[in-house]
């Protein structure tokens, strides 16, 4: 599904966030990036969708090469990636149903996007995919009234209504309580198992990347040093490698 040759990112102040990083995820993995902060994990994600353009190497998604796709070919692949992000990304002002629908703008026309547009059926399948997250409730509601792990709730909402085959989730528990944590990493295993979606998953807590990932893939200033089934390592086994090497 995914494929990643010799990725390499350097930004314009000579920092080297990315170097040769190459590796495969099959349909239906959950794949863990383990890393310290630094370590490269986030730009990564970004050079995957292009967010952040590569310095060099080449991204391929369902064999078709993401890096050099012209902006149209771009829009559309990106239809297939949904992202998860740290700081939720949401609009404080707008309605918890209103950020779900963000997930939909791919698949509508420039113009209803900009008038904040949507279809009956795009409505009623985001209320479905609230009610399932457990906020049914809380859809009118202005996003920057939610607790942060309602917020990152909505943010997988948003993910899930895109239709994704990829989900690309960027530490999206760094900034909750080991409750809420644990809620939003069951969420996205659910995604993974009953909708069949590929996970690649930022994290810094082996402890977690050794319950949820299938593979564990580790970087370490912008190298991979470390991929292979979690269930491989022990948990101390897990600690004393991070402490080591990352």
């Amino acid at each position: 599904m995914l494929k990643i040759e010799g990725l390499s990112k350097t930004y314009g102040n000579g920092t080297a966030a990315l170097r040769e990083v190459s590796f495969s995820i099959e349909p239906g993995e959950f794949v863990v990036v383990l890393g310290k902060s630094g370590s490269g994990k986030s730009t990564l994600m970004r050079c995957i969708n292009r967010i952040v353009e590569p310095t060099s190497g080449k991204v391929f998604l369902d064999g078709e090469e993401v890096t050099g796709a012209s902006k149209g070919r771009l829009r559309e692949l990106r239809k297939k990636m949904g992202m998860i992000f740290q700081q939720y990304n949401l609009i404080p002002r707008y309605s918890v149903q209103a950020n779900a629908l963000m997930g939909r703008l791919g698949w509508n026309s420039s113009i209803a996007s900009i008038m904040n547009c949507f279809s009956d059926e795009d409505v009623a399948r985001s209320s479905q995919v609230l009610d399932r997250l457990g906020l049914a409730d809380k859809a009118s509601h202005r996003s920057e009234e939610l607790s942060g792990g309602q917020q990152q709730r909505v943010g997988l909402a948003r993910a899930l209504l895109q239709g994704p085959e990829l989900i690309l989730a960027d530490e999206p528990v760094s900034s909750l309580d080991p409750a809420s944590s644990r809620q939003i990493m069951e969420l996205l295993t659910e995604f993974n198992e009953k909708d069949g979606v590929t996970l690649l998953c930022n994290l810094h807590l082996p402890a977690l990347a050794r319950e949820f990932g299938s593979r564990i893939l580790a970087l370490s200033e912008g190298r991979v040093i470390y991929d292979g089934p979690a269930g491989d390592l022990s948990e101390t086994e897990l600690h004393a490698f991070y402490d080591s090497n990352l």
